[in-house]
């Protein structure tokens, strides 16, 4: 099965989590959505991905999710989500993305996410320092999280 996941990530996150399934899934393509331009005809999975700040993914996702939702109905979809907050990760999804692309989705994840305060802003520091009382670097990733978003996919 011919994979490319697609992402767009503010600080590296989510690019980060898209190499990580790719490794996972044999011959996966990866595509910054911020810097490549991306053809889905000759894939049968596609797999999507976004960072999540302040609850929101980001605006290239949701654009390319609109843009191609009539050929990606068609397809094997997969959706992550990179965010350190993995507690309220159906409520991410559900305001993120289109109900038909998440009716359609064989597998959805949400295996956590990075924060480094050397690429993070001040507010972005402050947030963190805030909500989580930390201002060290933080990953979340759960990679069992990772191999069962994989093997769903995988599955017939």
């Amino acid at each position: 099965m011919k994979t490319i996941i697609v992402y767009a990530t503010k600080h590296g996150a989510a690019g980060i989590l898209a190499q990580r399934i790719a490794e996972k899934m044999k011959g996966a393509v990866v595509c910054n959505l911020e810097k490549d331009n991306v053809n889905l005809d000759e894939y049968e999975c596609v797999i999507i991905g976004s960072s999540v700040y302040a609850g929101r993914a980001r605006k290239q996702t949701k654009e390319f999710i609109s843009k191609n939702m009539e050929n990606l109905l068609k397809k094997k979809v997969g959706l992550f989500l990179s965010c350190l907050e993995t507690v309220n990760e159906k409520t991410y999804f559900e305001s993120n993305y289109p109900p038909e692309i998440l009716q359609a989705a064989k597998a959805k994840c949400s295996p956590g996410g990075i924060f480094d305060p050397k690429k993070a802003g001040a507010i972005e520091r402050l947030i963190i320092k805030i909500i989580k009382k930390k201002v060290n670097y933080i990953d979340t990733i759960d990679n069992i999280k990772i191999d069962q978003f994989v093997k769903a996919l995988n599955e017939k």
